[in-house]
């Protein structure tokens, strides 16, 4: 059996994923869980729309690109 890479056994955080404890009240959760099986996805599918919508609404980059792509402009590009 070979030697570990370095990057498997500390894989970049853009690679690996991270968990948050996220209460919610009674109806919210409900009525999540009805949108998830109308839509036919998974709870943690719904979280990454919700949160990759949320991020945009506050122009706030999600990758990498879009932080490098923001990091260049100036107020007067925008």
């Amino acid at each position: 059996m070979g030697k570990a890479k370095k990057r498997d056994r500390f894989p970049s955080e853009e690679t690996r994923n991270s968990r948050k404890l996220i209460a919610f009240e009674p109806d919210v959760l409900r009525a999540l869980t009805l949108l998830a099986q109308d839509r036919m996805q998974d709870f943690q599918e719904l979280a990454d729309e919700a949160f990759r919508d949320l991020l945009k609404k506050h122009h706030r980059p999600v990758t990498l690109k879009e932080s490098l792509k923001q990091s260049t402009r100036t107020p007067a590009n925008d």
